[in-house]
């Protein structure tokens, strides 16, 4: 998706990351107005009112921004505004999802379970003309449109933001990642801001349920950081952060891309003794210190380069 015109329509809880991100690309930004009904139906409004603004939407590529979460809700919300946008005449309608739910469940773990990724992923291509995203969780695919079958989706790492912030916040510490899932992101960011870094083991045994086994080496007297791209129930960053307290380690913090914790997952890491949480601003969360709005910009340059 390109075009000299451009739309930035904002999800409520995002319009001021989708302002920063207009002022990088010189574009307009407005705010998506969503009702919910008291049976919990959502009505949608898009800031278009005037016929003129519909008869410059047809030379305009509009772009809906927000993460999904919580992921029902917003999902519904893009729905509903993808397609009413193109009623208003918009010429093509993409979605910026710095973080992008329902990836998780790539395969059926057990007969009968709903693949979500596939699914999921096959209905915005049914209702998008593009998709741009931040470290989406894909482990068993190796490109976002595997996921999302839309030939203009692109997935990008906030690795390089992160590791630049890093580098000047720990430039002595030692970088791990809780389990070999996260070894795609601990290594990138170690590389950005040259730190020694490896991977723990973990075993999951539900949803906050886990056992995680440290690599050896010795942790005493170290700052330790553990990097992931999504921190939820926060069990395994519990977990090996204990485990690092335990053998030494003299100050453990945690990055990521993606802050989902609710009270109870933040509790149970200050209990462990994690010193501090940091993360992006892919989803809003008092723990955000890295903007996206510079990689996402770029990225949708790119994307209107490439198509120039």
């Amino acid at each position: 998706m390109s075009s000299d015109l451009q739309l930035l329509l904002a999800f409520p809880g995002y319009v001021e990351p989708a302002q920063r991100l207009a002022q990088h690309l010189g574009c307009t930004c407005q705010a998506i107005e969503v009702h919910r009904f008291p049976d919990g139906e959502l009505r949608v409004r898009l800031p278009i009112e005037q016929p003129t603004e519909q008869s410059t939407l047809s030379q305009t590529d509009l772009w809906l921004f927000g993460s999904l979460t919580p992921p029902n809700d917003v999902l519904v919300t893009v729905l509903l505004s993808a397609d009413t946008a193109r009623d208003l005449g918009a010429r093509r309608v993409g979605l910026i999802a710095p973080y992008l739910g329902y990836m998780r469940q790539d395969i059926a773990f057990r007969p009968g379970e709903a693949v979500s990724q596939r699914i999921i992923g096959a209905l915005l291509a049914r209702h998008l003309d593009g998709l741009v995203t931040v470290d989406p969780h894909l482990h068993r695919i190796s490109h976002i449109r595997q996921a999302v079958p839309l030939p203009r989706a692109v997935s990008v790492s906030a690795a390089p933001a992160l590791g630049d912030w890093l580098g000047r916040q720990e430039p002595d510490a030692v970088l791990l990642g809780p389990d070999a899932e996260a070894r795609q992101w601990v290594r990138a960011l170690a590389e950005r801001c040259h730190r020694p870094w490896d991977t723990a083991r973990k075993q999951r045994f539900g949803d906050s349920q886990v056992r995680v086994e440290l690599p050896g080496g010795d942790w005493r007297g170290k700052t330790v950081v553990l990097v992931d791209d999504v921190i939820s129930s926060g069990a395994t960053l519990a977990e090996a952060c204990r485990l690092l307290r335990q053998t030494g380690a003299a100050r453990v913090v945690a990055l990521v891309t993606h802050a989902l914790p609710d009270a109870q997952a933040e509790q149970r890491l200050r209990d462990a003794g994690l010193e501090a949480l940091w993360s992006s601003d892919s989803v809003a969360h008092h723990s955000n210190r890295v903007s996206l709005a510079p990689l996402l910009a770029e990225t949708l340059q790119g994307l209107s380069a490439a198509e120039a």
